[in-house]
């Protein structure tokens, strides 16, 4: 049995890795990728390889999603959560054209914190004391990160500032789609669910999708755009196999280390293929800044585990 909880455990780790690193790494190939193809023809590629994948999946399982008994109010949720999960994937690659890598990826923290705050306030969810904490150690760390460009933000309108204005847009649309998945799980699992959004975002995209743009493509981009459409696929697989294996909140703590992930991959990328990727210009306070956001991200998932220790450590010293 020992044996049985140690594997279950190891397995559960390196699936989340696995998708924290390619997590970590997709913006950094998106980034070259949107040198020779619009934002919303990225998108459609991405939505339509993984919709066909994973129709192909789960028809060979038999697990295709059922509309029998399906209310109206269910088919509405699941427009929102089509619309949810496209607005995300739009405007984060809008938003990665304005900015860079690690601030995408960092930003897409926001989405996490906004989460627990809407799931108090529809699902009488609990907030407590160290998602609190976490709160502030999470905003400390942004203002870090951000220090070189804070008074730019706040004064001026440029490119940087609208990127993170969208980005912000992005993570709030995926907390929507996260919202009415969690609504939508009592009638089709999350795979079910994922496949509706493929197929639904590929078709409403298609009309400002110009697909005629892969021709268009160097070599390095055509294979950045495939690993981009591989990594849509694999990433979202190995999270919904680690799940199966290992505790959501230990699960979700592992992804939050996406964003260094991003900082690391553009630190070695910038000095082994300059030509393609750029370094950014942060000072010490940004990676410290960085850092934070990762901490009190994983802070905010364990949460619950680390409420449940406080609580039996006061039992039995009672």
């Amino acid at each position: 049995m020992q044996t049985s909880s140690s594997s279950r455990w190891i397995h559960g780790l390196t699936l989340a890795l696995v998708t924290a690193i390619l997590w970590g790494i997709l913006p950094i190939t998106m980034k070259e990728v949107l040198k020779g193809m619009d934002p919303f023809t990225v998108t459609w590629y991405r939505f339509t390889v993984a919709g066909i994948v994973l129709l192909i999946y789960l028809k060979g399982r038999k697990r295709l999603p059922s509309f029998k008994g399906i209310n109206k109010k269910s088919l509405l949720l699941a427009l929102f959560a089509i619309l949810g999960l496209l607005g995300n994937y739009v405007l984060y690659v809008i938003g990665l054209r304005y900015s860079d890598p690690s601030t995408a990826q960092l930003m897409m923290q926001i989405g996490q914190i906004i989460l627990i705050i809407t799931s108090v306030l529809i699902f009488k969810e609990t907030f407590n004391y160290i998602q609190v904490a976490a709160l502030v150690i999470l905003l400390i760390g942004f203002l870090l990160f951000f220090n070189q460009h804070i008074i730019e933000l706040f004064t001026s309108v440029n490119n940087y500032s609208v990127g993170i204005v969208i980005l912000l847009i992005s993570s709030i649309s995926w907390v929507i789609y996260a919202l009415c998945q969690k609504k939508l799980l009592a009638q089709w699992s999350a795979m079910q669910i994922l496949l509706m959004v493929y197929i639904g975002s590929s078709l409403l995209l298609f009309p400002l999708a110009q697909p005629k743009q892969i021709v268009n493509l160097s070599n390095v981009q055509f294979w950045l755009l495939v690993f981009s459409c591989l990594n849509t696929i694999v990433a979202y697989g190995a999270f919904a196999e680690a799940l199966a294996y290992w505790e959501a909140s230990k699960v979700t703590a592992i992804l939050a280390i996406a964003p260094l992930v991003t900082l690391i991959g553009v630190t070695i990328g910038s000095v082994l293929w300059p030509a393609y990727i750029i370094s950014q210009s942060l000072n010490i306070l940004a990676y410290a800044g960085a850092i934070i956001v990762v901490m009190a991200s994983a802070l905010v998932a364990l949460s619950p585990i680390i409420i449940k220790e406080i609580k039996t450590l006061r039992k039995v010293h009672k």
